[in-house]
Parts: structure tokens; C-alpha cells; sequence
């Protein structure tokens, strides 16, 4: 079964993130097979036009450019991320680069929303501005008319994330896109932590929708990956040029299959993603050893309103920080059972990770500190398990955390 360019009006989003782009293989199965091949047989060759190798029309040459289990994919996350052409790449910072080489060179400048992900950040700073001369500008995104104010003539790319990791500041899509003029730069959203499920980049104006498929695209911390979703055909046609021929940053078939097969409970599990974040994010804010909690899905986050307006769920990533700092962090870390201390996102497990000595230890303790990372903050991923459990190790964690450490004799 291939699905047509009109299926997004004709089915909903829960029905194409099991269908679309699944293809039934001679035996009638109805799962896309794994597709290990790593070239193709060529029916008949004409040097006028050069070898067949447009995937899209099911013609495939070389595993590099074109793999059929990998198609599939790219169609199911095209029709589910609301554009025209996806390109599935090895990796998220994979796809982050992809775009960031398609839209820039020497000379460009790009506004960055400030507090990115780390690897972000890497990119922009140590490698574009650093070592390819593109004019990097790191803006707070959460008001438009800074964004609008640091572009300038020279300006290529604007990168948002939305909401940022790990304070969940959100970057208001609609907002940058009405203050861009028709031909300005590229408008590109990392759409990691709210997946396609709950909000959509493209149809709020963007021009490119980018994806770690590692976190809840896939969904079972089981693949790394990444994905650049666009309506844009001459973006497209550079994405998939530098990925397939230049870069050769492309998904491998086994991975593109995994994908494909988490995509298939994405709707369920981002309702329960959603439903479990809401409750701890409720049950951290009622707790006397809790500073603050960031998450959009409460009424206290101060862009709640945006988040309401901008998404149709608010996803399953909080953080919130506790009074007592490192040590009190320290002790509430070593005494979970149900949470894991792991870095990453999005699986179906519980993961829970201390930004300024994990994610974010590459980053200089100024910038941390400038964007409220602070020795307190946890990064919390609430999975799927029954929430009882989860609330269970919260206490427990706050029990030990709670507890003075004995005075040395």
C-alpha cells in the first residue's frame, strides 16, 4: 500500500502513523520488510539519462541513496510531520548539520535560539562560527521581536527549539514566522520534544521540521536517528544531495524499521507521556523541596498560554529543581528504583538526568548559569509505567534527599 500525496486530508493522524507509507511485500505481509540489500538490479540503462535512482517512484540503485524499508519511513514521517518530502539521517545532530549545510556558507550569519541542546550548540559555535566563518547570533527566542531583531540582510537560518532542553521555555513558531519577510532566511524547528503528535512546525510557518527519531518518534531507546521534514523542494533536493551523495549520513534499513514499527503507538504513547508528566509535574509543585518546576502543561509556567495556543498536548519532559542543591540532588538520584539516571528521552521507561553534570557538562558553568541550570535541576522523561510507581520513587527520592547526611567524628 502507498499512500497518495492527499492522505493527510483523508485520514487522521492515529490511522497514518499505523498506514501510511507501508508497503505489503510479495507474500502479502503487512509489515515493510527490512530491506539489507546494499545495491539493486538496474532493468536497462540509458546513458542519456543515467542510472534509475529516484526512490520516490520505487526505483533504487544503491543502499546509500535510496533503500525501500527506508522510503517508507521518510513517507510515514512526511505525511505525519505535515510535508511534502523527509529525508530519515543517521542521527538527530545528523539531521541538525544536514540543514545547517543546506542553508549556509561562509559569511552567513544564523540566529540560534540560546538555550539549545548541547550538541546544537556545539555545531553552531565550535564548528560553523569557528571553523566555517558563518556569523552565529545566540538570541532568547521566547519573544519574536528578539528573534526578528537580530536578523539581519546576511541572515540564512534561524534555528528554534521549542521547548528547550531542560528549562521548557517555548519559542513562539506563529509569531517568528509572521515577522520574517516571504524571501528571508530558512525557518527551522527541532521538534523533538513535542513529536509530530503534538505540534506541528510547518503548519505554523516553518520551513523545515527536524527530529531526533532517537527519543519519541521511535519511542524504546532502542535506535538513534534523526529526520528533516520540509515543504520546500529546492531544500529538499540540498538535504537529500548532501545526506545521500556528500555526507552519506543516511538511517540504516534496520533502524528505518525500527522506527517504523514505534511510529505505529506513537498516538498512544504520547497520551500517556502526556497524562503521567501532568501528574508528577502537579505532584513536584505541591512538594515542600521543590523550588520550581518547569513544565507548560501547568498554569505557573509562564507561557502556558503560548503552549495551550501553539500544541495540542504539552509532551512528557519536565525538569524542576530542588532547594537543597548538588548534595540533596546527589542523595535524591541514588535512591530511585522505578526512574533510571540516564541521559536521553522519549522511551517508553522512566529516565530521569542532572543537566549541569550530564547533559550539560560541556557547557560552560556561566552559560548554565545564564539559562538556570543550576547544581538543583533534575531533567525528568516520565515514560509510560503506572503512575502510582512513579510517584512511589518520587517519595522515595525525597525521603533520602531530605535526609542529613551524618557529621563526620
Amino acid at each position: 500500500m502507498d499512500d497518495s500525496d492527499d492522505d493527510r486530508g483523508r485520514r487522521r493522524f492515529a490511522t497514518r502513523a499505523v498506514a501510511a507509507g507501508e508497503h505489503h511485500d510479495r507474500a502479502g505481509g503487512v509489515v515493510t520488510p527490512i530491506q539489507l540489500s546494499s545495491t539493486y538490479a538496474v532493468d536497462g540503462v540509458d546513458p542519456d539519462r543515467g542510472l534509475p535512482n529516484d526512490p520516490a517512484n520505487g526505483e533504487f540503485v544503491y543502499a546509500r541513496m535510496g533503500n525501500p524499508t527506508r522510503r517508507a519511513l521518510e513517507e510515514r514521517l512526511a505525511t505525519l510531520a505535515g510535508g511534502d518530502h523527509a529525508l530519515a539521517t543517521a542521527s538527530g545532530m545528523a539531521a541538525i548539520s544536514t540543514v545547517a549545510m543546506a542553508t549556509l556558507k561562509p559569511g552567513d550569519r544564523a540566529v540560534c535560539v540560546a538555550d539549545c541542546y548541547s550538541g546544537t550548540r556545539a555545531l553552531f559555535e565550535d564548528v560553523l562560527a569557528a571553523r566555517l566563518g558563518v556569523d552565529v547570533a545566540f538570541v532568547d527566542a521566547t519573544d519574536p521581536d528578539r528573534v526578528a531583531a537580530a536578523v539581519d540582510d546576511e541572515t540564512e537560518l534561524i534555528w528554534l527549539e521549542t521547548p528547550t532542553n531542560p528549562r521548557m521555555r517555548l519559542c513562539d513558531i506563529a509569531g517568528v514566522a509572521e515577522r520574517l519577510a516571504d524571501d528571508g532566511p530558512t525557518l527551522a524547528v527541532d521538534n523533538t520534544f513535542m513529536s509530530p503528535y503534538f505540534q506541528s512546525p510547518l503548519a505554523q510557518g516553518a520551513d523545515v521540521a527536524v527530529h531526533s527519531t532517537t527519543k519519541y518518534v521511535n519511542g524504546h531507546s532502542d535506535s538513534v536517528g534523526g529526520a528533516v521534514i520540509t515543504d520546500d523542494d529546492d531544500l529538499a533536493e540540498e538535504v537529500a544531495f548532501l545526506a545521500q551523495v556528500a555526507l552519506g549520513n543516511v538511517l540504516p534499513p534496520f533502524d528505518a524499521w525500527l522506527v517504523l514499527r514505534g511510529l505505529r503507538t506513537l498516538p498512544v504513547r504520547m497520551r500517556q507521556h502526556e497524562a503521567n508528566a501532568q501528574t508528577v509535574a502537579e505532584f513536584l509543585a505541591d512538594h515542600d523541596a521543590v523550588a520550581a518546576v518547569h513544565y507548560p502543561g501547568l498554569p505557573s509556567h509562564p507561557q502556558h498560554d503560548l503552549a495551550v495556543r501553539q500544541t495540542s498536548g504539552h509532551g512528557g519532559v519536565l525538569s524542576f529543581e530542588l532547594e537543597g542543591g548538588l548534595e540533596e540532588a546527589r542523595r535524591f538520584l541514588d535512591a530511585l528504583e522505578t526512574f533510571t539516571v540516564a541521559v536521553s528521552l522519549g522511551g517508553v521507561e522512566s529516565l530521569i538526568e542532572h543537566p549541569a553534570g550530564m547533559t550539560h557538562a560541556e557547557v560552560p558553568a556561566e552559560t548554565r548559569r545564564e539559562h538556570g541550570i543550576t547544581d538543583g535541576l533534575l531533567r525528568v522523561s516520565v515514560g509510560i509505567e503506572d503512575i502510582e510507581d512513579l510517584i512511589a520513587d518520587l517519595r522515595r527520592g525525597f525521603a533520602a534527599a531530605e535526609r542529613a547526611e551524618p557529621a563526620d567524628d
